[in-house]
């Protein structure tokens, strides 16, 4: 009759690395709790760099392409709205102005003018119609 092979009874379930760390260091061997850190750790890390940086950067360059906004400069509203920057009321901080995300920015959308807070500004599409049509006509 066949006999049942013997199974190992221990199973560390961790990168060679890592164990060869915890050899390292003097320690037995590694508890499951701590195991179970160390992958939480490395999803965190991956969540970090895969996910909130770079949402972090994206969300530093879109404010300072509003701070960067200028009268006819053509944007997009969060929306929907396509419009023309007519003016841009910035806020007052003692007897400067100062450019914040609550500054009210009028616009143009055909023949209507809406007002809207810098901050509703999804897109910033660059320079108006009106600028790049005389640019290409001259040449």
């Amino acid at each position: 009759m066949a006999r049942p092979l013997s199974l190992p009874t221990e199973d560390s379930g961790m990168t060679t690395s890592a164990y060869f760390l915890l050899q390292a260091s003097g320690g037995g061997a590694p508890s499951p709790l701590f195991q179970l850190g160390i992958q939480f750790a490395l999803i965190l890390a991956i969540f970090y760099f895969l996910m909130i940086r770079p949402q972090q950067r994206q969300r530093r360059v879109h404010e300072e392409s509003l701070k960067n906004l200028k009268k006819g400069d053509e944007i997009v509203t969060t929306g929907g709205i396509v419009g023309q920057v007519v003016h841009i009321k910035e806020t007052m901080k003692g007897t400067e102005p100062t450019k914040s995300m609550d500054d009210h920015v009028t616009i143009q959308s055909g023949p209507s003018r809406l007002i809207v807070e810098r901050g509703r500004i999804a897109r910033v599409l660059g320079a108006g119609r009106t600028e790049a049509a005389s640019t290409t006509s001259a040449s």
